[in-house]
């Protein structure tokens, strides 16, 4: 081998494990982040949304406004910079930090430090009064920031990116958005609802989590936010996923019928040795001595087969008929001999043999 192809094939390697690393809620908020609203009403709630769910705002000693939003997504920070100097037209400021423990994780800043800018944006978003106390009213009936559809798919779409999460579909399906309050939460709720879907809210730790975990509503919401590409992955892993579980239902349910039919047979082959150990098979009336020689010599054929094999041929309910007397003739056998009363025969006036009990 040569260097070069051992560099070509570690290389290859490299971004194979890259790959693989990547997960499904990072390819879906890599999409989203591509996604930029053409209208700019859809871009205020958008930002309205980033800034809520993961910004903070501060007001110094002689109250100048500044905003400031922290991620560990570069997908949100490019999002939110990107909207900032659309929007806007401003150019915010971006730091980034490494975690001196873990060397792959890094935290994005990006902040608004001007603060007629900050006021621009606050006051847009709806997120500050005209007597400059901060609040948020995001209702979908009173707000005007979320009260067109397409303006309400761009806030979830922020609120998304800002703090949303979603599970692997291979795995399982769970989608989420974590708000630091109750109010918020509701709020999220309320306009998720407009689009028909059931969003529940569960508390954990100190945090309100918006969720869904129904795999058809995760493929809805992903509508929604204006995600095809991620949609198509579920989609099509959701297809796989029921193909495999409708397979693995109609093997079981064979499975459990081959091992009836196995539970039966080997049933039916000992009552018959039973009654031919006890009093033999030329004791049992023709067609029953005929039904137990031929399951004695095909144990492993169907009813179908059975049948098929007798003089003249007989459907599977008549050999199942036969079959049940065969078991009858054998429990009333062992009962009699629990009870003590051993089958024996001997020659009768008739000069045939004839069985009796002791």
């Amino acid at each position: 081998m040569t260097e070069s192809n051992c560099k070509g094939r570690k290389t290859a390697a490299r971004e194979k494990k890259g790959t693989v690393a990547v997960s499904y809620a990072s390819k879906v908020k890599d999409e989203l982040s591509r996604q930029m609203p053409a209208a700019r009403h859809c871009q205020i709630a958008e930002t309205a949304a980033i800034i809520s769910l993961c910004g903070r705002v501060s007001i110094s000693a002689d109250d100048r406004f500044s905003i400031k939003i922290h991620t560990e997504s570069v997908a949100v920070a490019r999002k939110y910079f990107t909207l900032l100097r659309k929007t806007f037209n401003i150019v915010a400021d971006v730091s980034i930090r490494r975690n001196s423990y873990l060397k792959k994780s890094r935290t994005y800043s990006v902040v608004v430090g001007r603060h007629e800018d900050a006021v621009r944006i606050l006051m847009a978003a709806k997120l500050i009064g005209e007597d400059g106390e901060i609040g948020e009213n995001l209702s979908p009936m009173k707000n005007v920031v979320v009260k067109q559809a397409c303006c309400r798919r761009a806030f979830i779409r922020g609120a998304f990116l800002a703090s949303g999460s979603i599970s692997d579909p291979e795995k399982s399906y769970h989608f989420e958005i974590t708000c630091a309050s109750e109010e918020k939460a509701r709020q999220l709720q309320e306009i998720i609802k407009t689009f028909g879907l059931d969003a529940r809210i569960i508390v954990r730790k100190k945090y309100f989590v918006v969720y869904m975990k129904e795999g058809s509503q995760i493929v809805d919401i992903l509508n929604v936010m204006e995600a095809p590409v991620s949609l198509m992955d579920l989609e099509n892993i959701r297809i796989i996923k029921e193909m495999r579980g409708q397979v693995n239902r109609q093997v079981n349910c064979e499975t459990a019928n081959i091992n009836k039919t196995v539970s039966a047979a080997v049933k039916q082959l000992n009552d018959i040795v039973y009654i031919r150990d006890t009093i033999g098979l030329s004791k049992l009336p023709e067609n029953l001595e005929e039904m137990a020689r031929v399951r004695l010599s095909r144990p492993e054929a169907s009813l179908k087969e059975l049948g098929e094999a007798l003089d003249p041929p007989v459907g599977k309910s008549g050999v199942n008929h036969r079959l049940r007397k065969l078991s009858a003739i054998a429990e009333s056998l062992r009962e009699k001999n629990a009870a003590g009363l051993v089958t024996k025969t001997e020659v009768g006036p008739s000069g045939k043999e004839e069985e009796y009990y002791d």
